[in-house]
């Protein structure tokens, strides 16, 4: 199955957590996603949008796991949010992150980079949010998006629902 990337322009939280929201919708259990972006890029906002599309409570606060290197949230299918940044490989793999991608979870990890080398996994789709070229970092956001040709155009169309702008679907 052929790879499609699209690219999203995001101008406030809101709508990188409606993002985030709009991918969620369509998971359906067993997916990885992998996050990509600088400190302070949206990772968590677009966390946030993840947990609301996956059914996660709206009064459930979803917050950086930077600490705790894993968060859980109950929805209609688990919704895993990890943090790879301090770990290291032997770390990563204790985290049995691949037998609750098994038992149907959904993970979200951010900085995936730093542990992707030591990772029998693959993600499905794959997040990067930069800020726009230009712009102060409070402003806009460049989010890359890709993933399978059947999820993305689904995805794609879902988006141009909430009436973001897309390019780049190819």
């Amino acid at each position: 199955m052929r790879v499609i990337t699209v690219t999203v322009e995001s101008n406030a939280a809101a709508q990188t957590v409606a993002l985030g929201e709009s991918i969620g919708r369509l998971l359906r259990g067993g997916e990885l996603l992998a996050l990509h972006g600088a400190l302070g890029a949206g990772k968590t906002q677009l966390a946030k949008g993840l947990a609301r599309g996956l059914g996660v409570r709206p009064d459930e606060p979803v917050v950086s796991p930077t600490f705790v290197i894993v968060r859980e949230y109950a929805g209609r299918v688990p919704f895993l949010h990890a943090d790879a940044y301090r770990l290291t490989g032997p770390e990563w793999a204790a985290l049995g992150a691949d037998e609750r991608l098994a038992e149907g979870a959904v993970l979200a990890v951010e900085w995936w980079e730093r542990v992707a080398g030591d990772s029998t996994m693959h993600p499905e789709i794959d997040v990067t949010l930069e800020p726009v070229a230009g712009e102060s970092e409070a402003d806009g956001r460049r989010v890359v998006v890709r993933g399978k040709s059947d999820w993305i155009e689904r995805w794609a169309a879902a988006v141009a629902e909430i009436g973001l702008r897309l390019s780049g679907a190819g």
